[in-house]
This record gives C-alpha cells, sequence and structure tokens, in this order.
C-alpha cells in the first residue's frame, strides 16, 4: 500500500497543504508561497546535535557560510594543521546479544 504506484495509496497517504488564501490579492500585491518543509542543514545540526551554526558563540550575531572544502587533501592539510586526527575514530567492536534466549 506504500509503494509509489500502489492503488490504495492516496486513501493512506495524506494530501499536501494547499495554500489557503483568505483575502484574494488586490492590485499590485503578490502570494508568497508557503515556507519550505525541509529543514536547513544548520536547523537539523541544532535539533541533533544542539550545535548552533546560525549565531555566533562569542558575540550572537549571525553567521555566514564563506567557503565549502569538499576536497579530501586539503581538508587532510587544514586539520593536520590545526593538530587535529585526519582520520575518524576506529569503530567500536560488534557486541552480541541474544534476543531470544530459549528455556
Amino acid at each position: 500500500m506504500l509503494a509509489p504506484n500502489a492503488k490504495l495509496r492516496p486513501q493512506i497517504i495524506p494530501s499536501p497543504p494547499a495554500n489557503v488564501v483568505d483575502n484574494p490579492p488586490g492590485h499590485g500585491e503578490t502570494v508568497h508561497p508557503s515556507a519550505s518543509a525541509r529543514m536547513s542543514w544548520a536547523q537539523l545540526l541544532k535539533r541533533v546535535f544542539d550545535i548552533d551554526m546560525e549565531h555566533c558563540p562569542n558575540c550572537g550575531g549571525t553567521l555566514t557560510i564563506t567557503a565549502t572544502i569538499l576536497d579530501p587533501t586539503v581538508i587532510a592539510k587544514i586539520l593536520a594543521h590545526l593538530g587535529l586526527p585526519i582520520r575518524a575514530p576506529p569503530r567500536a567492536p560488534v557486541r552480541h546479544f541474544a534476543l531470544l534466549q530459549t528455556a
């Protein structure tokens, strides 16, 4: 029923909210589309890890992105210069536990 082309999908999946306008726009007025339901990456970091990437921790001012570094060699050089580890820590070993115990 949840497959994209399932016949019963429209009956169980809620429809997206419609842009309802109480007063239709007059001459020269514009209707702004509703805000996107998606959260920005900065809002997600704040929500999940409690890391505020939108405000300066020193003065509280608004932060802006000045660069995005994607080249792994450049990232490694920056981390090495800052004295931070270049590689992620190793994963912990798998812990085994019995889900079903026989009596």
